[in-house]
């Protein structure tokens, strides 16, 4: 009965606390540490399992370490920016007395540079996907700003042929510019699929499973 009042007492605290204003700044880090953990957690697990599976080698052991290291270090990388960049912004805030989109802008890109400034796999991924969203927005916001005129037509169309155009060309004949793992998919389907020796790794398997039938 004691245990359960002293829990009791405890929540009551710590919800109490919660509820304060003067802290909220400081706990909106913390939770924001949590959410970048959680989320970066959900995102690269389930990205992690399907690529290792479908494209890296190894022992089923070494598959479930990348796995688990890919999914810790992107989890922990989205944890610490948040942290920084929640921090920082209002750290600028408390100083200046006012939100300014300049604090935004700042406490990224210091975030940025801490944790996503190391050139690796998982922070050249998250860095690539935000930068294909940052053009699209910013051209959306060019045109909203009125500094370049609205398309007369949906833009759309050439985007997508020059997109694929350009990414064929580079990995017929620059492999090595592109990421490892778009090289990875797109030589399972656009190299891989010109070899066959028999109807099982021509409609079952992508390659012989058998060591002695590989070329």
């Amino acid at each position: 009965m004691a245990d359960h009042d002293l829990i009791r007492t405890v929540l009551y605290t710590i919800n109490n606390l919660l509820q304060q204003e003067k802290y909220k700044a400081a706990l909106a880090v913390v939770k924001g540490f949590r959410n970048g953990a959680v989320y970066g957690a959900k995102i690269r697990a389930p990205h992690a399992l399907v690529m290792t599976f479908l494209f890296r080698s190894g022992s089923l052991k070494d598959k479930l370490r990348a796995i688990l290291k890919a999914t810790y270090t992107h989890s922990r990388n989205l944890a610490c920016f948040v942290f920084t960049y929640k921090g920082l912004q209002a750290l600028q805030q408390k100083i200046q007395g006012k939100s300014l989109q300049s604090h935004s802008f700042l406490a990224a890109c210091v975030g940025g540079w801490l944790v996503f400034g190391d050139n690796n796999n998982i922070n050249s991924q998250i860095n690539m996907y935000l930068l294909s969203r940052i053009l699209f927005a910013l051209s959306r916001l060019a045109v909203e700003k009125g500094f370049i005129p609205a398309p007369k037509k949906d833009p759309f169309p050439l985007f997508a042929t020059l997109v694929w155009g350009i990414v064929l060309w580079l990995f017929e004949y620059y492999p090595h510019t592109l990421q490892p793992s778009l090289q990875s998919s797109m030589n399972y389907l656009y190299h891989d699929s010109n070899v066959w020796h028999d109807i099982s790794d021509f409609l079952v398997y992508n390659k012989p499973r058998t060591a002695g039938s590989q070329k």
